[in-house]
């Protein structure tokens, strides 16, 4: 349920609509289940470049904590650090328009703004216990991957094979793969990777190997970066 924040229960009056500079379809979406915002549904908006997505969402944001939802309550969450620096400041600068300098001291409660990987990694560490994780588990990108995956490789002996073993990069696709798509090591072989099919086993060996690597370093990896190609 969406809280309401006391700082609005003042009878500081609001100077203007957060929503007066927007479009008839952008104030449809910034005011999507007013004023009952508690009870509203999901709603998907699809948008093109250039239709104000970023200017929407910021004034949707502001349009909430203008309507007494407390910014604690609220989560903003964006692809890169600049675009989420920029959010909180447009909502700020919207909120302040309204409501005077109080926005501002709210804008800072505004603590669940940022990126997907940010959010995700606090939330991580902050239930990290119950799912069995050490909070002071490390986010291994593409490159941390292959390296961790190579020095198994080379432990276990792989790359020193009569018949070259695949690269770092390719058993990390190989192994990206499976895990994204939840298939066997044998079907994404087959499929994707026939040339390496003849590794089948001490590809699974090394899988395994690297599970290991990374429960004993406490290390996650990047679903997102390690998946592209």
């Amino acid at each position: 349920m969406l809280a309401s924040d006391p700082r609005l229960d003042s009878n500081e009056p609001m100077t203007a609509s957060p929503l007066a500079n927007l479009n008839p379809e952008q104030r449809r979406a910034a005011e999507y289940g007013g004023p009952r915002y508690a009870d509203a549904g999901p709603l998907l908006i699809i948008a093109g470049a250039g239709s104000g997505k970023t200017n929407t969402l910021a004034h949707r944001v502001a349009n909430l904590i203008t309507n007494g939802v407390d910014p604690c309550r609220l989560m903003l969450l964006t692809f890169s650090r600049r675009a989420a620096m920029e959010m909180t400041r447009r909502v700020e600068r919207i909120a302040t328009t309204c409501i005077g300098p109080t926005a501002a001291a709210m804008t800072e409660t505004l603590i669940w703004s940022g990126t997907f990987h940010a959010i995700g990694a606090r939330l991580l560490r902050d239930y990290a216990p119950q799912i069995g994780l050490d909070r002071s588990f490390i986010i291994h990108d593409r490159a941390d991957s292959e390296d961790l995956l190579n020095l198994v490789r080379h432990d276990l002996g792989f790359s020193s094979a009569v018949k070259r073993f695949p690269a770092k990069g390719t058993c990390l696709a190989i192994y990206s793969r499976v895990v994204n798509a939840k298939l066997p090591v044998e079907h994404v072989l087959a499929s994707a990777f026939p040339w390496c099919a003849i590794w089948e086993a001490e590809l699974r060996q090394l899988f395994t190997s690297y599970v290991e690597a990374k429960q004993h370093q406490h290390v996650l990896y990047d679903l997102y970066s390690i998946g592209r190609r």
